[in-house]
């Protein structure tokens, strides 16, 4: 093997929505005991649920799987009014995980639909995040995945529409999307601020400084990471082999054949307790050196909900 270097791509791994969900639940279970339910991955990362799990962290889909009673925490993801009003009607303990960028996006469609708007939003069918903005209305908002699809929207009126985007989308690919929908729409009203989150754009922005230095990016993250599968896209797209995987020990010797510089980096919801691993596995290959990239360094912090907060 030939390779000689790592070098780690700055920022990487936890987001403070995925940070503010895992305390969410770890606070829950030290202050009412096990079992604690989550509704959903609590983000999507499977070193991340199993451990949970064996804290005492028993995740469902149906509200139905939970006793009367019990404390429940949604998802970093978010969830419709549907499965609120729901979760409310069974009367359980309620903890809402929902990353506060998540949040922002329900916030401005239920503000804007009081005013009439429909809305169009960029996103992946069948995730979770898509299906609670969605949730957020009965009516009136149009799910695109890419260009072709906005062709294809057919909203009732286009005086008052709006367009929402799910939050860990490619940087890249969502401004296509959105200027086939300008194009298309030229008076839609758009966010103050875009809604793709800042960790996203960070760990993207990233990987692009990453390719001009490196020949193969590894991505640690799982399959079901919307934002990580972006990164090993977004390094393919650069002309730079990109390959995620969920620990170590999916590394394959053959992908290192010829490769004399490593790049690494890791999603929003991969803890870097994997990102250490993988590092041991590529020593074992050769590399010798470890090289911290210069990036912007994350300092966003949410704040716990009411009732978990420690009282001062």
């Amino acid at each position: 093997m030939s390779v000689q270097e790592i070098l780690l791509a700055e920022p990487r791994g936890f987001c403070a929505g995925v940070d503010r969900a895992i305390e969410i639940v770890e606070k829950a279970l030290a202050k009412f005991g096990r079992p604690i339910y989550v509704r959903h991955e609590i983000v999507h990362n499977t070193y991340v649920v199993n451990d949970l799990k064996a804290k005492g962290a028993i995740f469902i889909e149906e509200l139905s799987d939970v006793p009367p009673g019990a404390t429940l925490v949604f998802s970093a993801h978010g969830v419709s009014k549907a499965v609120q009003c729901e979760a409310e009607q069974r009367g359980f303990q309620i903890f809402d995980a929902t990353c506060p960028l998540v949040t922002k996006v329900h916030v401005e469609v239920a503000k804007l639909a009081k005013e009439g708007f429909e809305f169009i939003m960029i996103g992946h069918k069948g995730h979770p995040e898509v299906e609670g903005t969605m949730g957020q209305l009965t009516e009136g908002i149009h799910l695109v995945e890419d260009v072709q699809d906005v062709a294809h929207v057919a909203p009732k009126q286009t005086e008052k529409l709006a367009v929402v985007t799910q939050t860990t989308l490619s940087v890249d690919d969502t401004a296509e999307i959105h200027n086939a929908i300008r194009a298309r729409f030229p008076s839609i009203k758009e966010p103050k601020q875009q809604d793709i989150c800042y960790a996203t754009q960070n760990r993207q922005d990233a990987v692009k400084v990453l390719t001009q230095q490196v020949d193969l990016v590894i991505v640690v993250g799982s399959p079901t990471s919307s934002n990580s599968n972006r990164l090993a896209e977004l390094s393919v797209k650069r002309g730079v082999p990109g390959y995620m995987v969920d620990n170590a020990t999916e590394l394959r010797d053959e992908w290192f054949s010829g490769v004399t510089q490593v790049g690494l980096t890791a999603g929003a919801s991969a803890p870097e307790v994997l990102v250490q691993d993988v590092i041991e596995r590529i020593k074992q290959l050769g590399a010798v050196s470890v090289r911290k990239m210069n990036g912007i360094e994350e300092t966003v912090k949410f704040p716990l909900p009411k009732g978990l907060r420690i009282e001062v």
